[in-house]
């Protein structure tokens, strides 16, 4: 019996990495067109066959009544967080929390955030940090204490404090501070699609979690962090 071979060639590769990337950012395939600019190819012909290829070793499936439209059903195994998210690298700043010789401005730190964190605990102040310079002037911004793992594969480590810019809407795919049935406050990132917001944790461990949009409150966006060093 015929067995397709599941190794992937270099360029099979950076395809399929550039598909799900598209799609986890936008929630669409890309065009043949980004395809193939994407790996400096002349022509489309070379897209169609590499998608062929692809498909018949089930690391992506053509979905049916949809021009184009493709969907990732697996990645290889020597995947790289990188390949599989979008990255957010943060902003760090070094030192930790040493106030030492910071600027004036600070910000309150209201409380610790996880998954699920119900919204009373994050609601007083129960510390302030220095607001990084470049921050300064440009909105309102509050910062929160990391508990978990859940955003590891984004640069977000349990322990870290986050500064967060205070707004109501974020783009899709960006990491932001959600408020889910004015209930329960988390830190995800925001996947926008028709009338449902998907809640993405950075780390394969976690599930994403679909709402309808009207259940999700943008509570702000993460703009930097800061990380104690010992």
């Amino acid at each position: 019996m015929y067995k397709v071979c599941s190794m992937l060639t270099k360029k099979q590769k950076n395809l399929l990495i550039f598909i799900n990337k598209k799609i986890r950012s936008s929630g669409i395939s890309p065009s043949y067109e980004e395809m193939k600019n994407s790996l400096n190819l002349k022509s489309k012909s070379g897209i169609h066959r590499l998608i062929s290829a692809l498909e018949e070793r089930g690391f992506v499936k053509r979905l049916a009544h949809k021009a184009r439209a493709l969907e990732v059903v697996k990645l290889p195994e020597n995947a790289s967080a990188n390949d599989i998210f979008n990255t957010f690298t943060p902003s760090v700043i070094k030192g930790g929390l040493d106030k030492e010789g910071a600027k004036s401005t600070d910000v309150s730190v209201l409380g610790s955030i996880a998954a699920g964190t119900p919204i009373e605990a994050i609601q007083q102040e129960v510390d302030r940090v220095a607001l990084p310079e470049d921050l300064q002037n440009n909105g309102e911004h509050y910062g929160l204490k990391v508990k978990g793992d859940s955003m590891i594969e984004a640069g977000i480590n349990d322990g870290d404090t986050v500064i967060v810019k205070k707004t109501s809407n974020v783009d899709s795919g960006q990491i932001a501070v959600v408020l889910i049935d004015d209930q329960e406050a988390t830190l995800k990132r925001v996947r926008k699609k028709g009338n449902t917001i998907a809640l993405e944790a950075a780390n394969r461990n976690y599930g994403t979690k679909i709402y309808a949009a009207n259940r999700i409150k943008i509570q702000g966006k993460l703009v930097s962090l800061y990380r104690n060093f010992h």
